[in-house]
């Protein structure tokens, strides 16, 4: 039998299980050692006794993705303990299970608020915009205003003419956004569920229709941005792309703007808004 280091995944299965409270699982009856029995993994996972124990010591071959989903099931593990036991059992991560979300953490948030002039905002793999800062209420799009169905960056930049005449190359970073939108869309294994949003488009964007059938992908990265704004006049962002970790579906985006004249004139436009929203209070 290999030793526990030649058996890394074996050692991680009895941590794991010796760690759950048999009561919480219906089980009973006097035990020698902690955590569940191998059987009852077995049995919460839908696999043999016998395939479970040869797994723990390290014998016969490495197990399928969908044992090691079983068994990550039966284990009630985390997602970050699911990637680990793939990376000891296959030498790889799972394919990534998109889970659709509503919001962000109070820590995610509070994150954003402290870029004071610059633009921040996080997105799904759909690109739904779930939280934004200040700065990017009043440089790019107020999202308090806009109804919760229409947080969408794709629909907002083919269907708000807004959006598109605030553009300096409208044509260039449609192309861009929808490229990236495609690789982030499959990254996250999210492939179905951007199917309603892009029939959607088609039927209502013939741009944005032939955009998508050019099958360009793209990824974000870094760059800059170049805006026509309302109060700021033409102004120029550097922006970079951030992942959320342990959260392969959202993605952070950061604007800097280049000169300070308008790192100063975004503070000025917050600060306004912040009175105004303090005097309506």
């Amino acid at each position: 039998m290999p030793s526990t280091s030649e058996n890394l995944l074996g050692a991680y299965l009895r941590d794991r299980r010796t760690k759950l409270d048999p009561a919480a699982f219906g089980f009973s009856g006097r035990r020698r050692t902690p955590g569940l029995r191998r059987e009852e993994v077995a049995q919460r996972s839908n696999i043999s006794a016998t395939w479970y124990t040869w797994l723990e010591q390290g014998r016969g071959g490495a197990p399928s993705a969908d044992v090691l989903n079983r068994i990550a099931s039966g284990l009630m593990l985390t997602e970050p303990e699911r990637e680990h036991l793939f990376l000891l059992g296959l030498g790889r991560p799972p394919e990534v299970r998109y889970r659709p979300v509503e919001g962000v953490t109070p820590r995610l948030q509070r994150l954003l608020d402290t870029l004071e002039a610059s633009p921040a905002l996080v997105k799904t793999a759909t690109w739904d915009v779930l939280a934004w800062n200040p700065a990017a209420a009043v440089v790019l799009t107020d999202w308090d205003t806009v109804p919760f169905r229409e947080r969408n960056i794709l629909r907002r930049m083919f269907g708000d003419l807004r959006v598109r005449s605030a553009q300096q190359d409208w044509e260039s970073v449609a192309r861009f956004v929808v490229g990236t939108f495609r690789a982030d869309a499959a990254r996250a294994g999210a492939t179905s569920e951007v199917g309603q949003l892009v029939e959607e488009l088609c039927r209502t964007s013939s741009e944005f229709e032939a955009l998508w059938h050019e099958n360009d992908v793209r990824v974000h990265g870094d760059g800059v941005k170049r805006l026509r704004h309302p109060t700021l006049g033409e102004i120029e962002l550097e922006y970079s792309a951030f992942a959320v970790d342990g959260r392969p579906d959202l993605g952070m985006l950061v604007y800097n703007p280049v000169a300070d004249t308008v790192a100063a004139g975004i503070r000025a436009l917050v600060a306004a808004r912040s009175a105004s929203r303090q005097g309506r209070a």
